[in-house]
């Protein structure tokens, strides 16, 4: 039997800002609007070799090293969308500057990854009691 949808978590609009670079803008179903900067998307990717990357980092952490620490920091340049699809009615997936585009962003996890305090207490503290970061 499917789990029933959080409507908090289904869009009502979604606006991918590619030209300007702005970011990507929902509006949800229960009124509220989140804004999404590329930069933050970029390094919240879901796709599988993200989080691997994001797990050696965090095993390193724990032993105490710090990755990625070079005496010369590389230039990065500031993450930007360079195109963006819609996946079914449950996700979008962007291409970025970098030759990144594998990670799917479902609408679930953006609002998770909402960087709005009151999201930060909705959803994501109760996802990491559950043991899901």
């Amino acid at each position: 039997m499917p789990l029933p949808i959080d409507q908090r978590r289904k869009p009502t609009t979604v606006n991918i800002h590619v030209r300007t670079g702005s970011g990507v803008d929902i509006t949800w179903a229960d009124g509220h609007e989140s804004h999404f900067e590329f930069p933050l998307l970029r390094d919240n990717c879901p796709c599988a070799t993200c989080n691997d990357e994001r797990g050696k980092k965090e095993v390193a952490i724990s032993f105490g090293n710090t990755p990625g620490s070079a005496v010369l920091p590389m230039y990065k340049p500031r993450a930007r969308a360079q195109s963006a699809t819609q996946v079914g009615n449950y996700a979008i997936q962007l291409s970025f500057n970098d030759g990144h585009s594998t990670g799917i962003y479902s609408y679930d996890f953006l609002r998770t990854i909402c960087p709005c305090e009151a999201c930060a207490k909705e959803f994501r503290s109760a996802t990491e009691k559950d043991g899901v970061t």
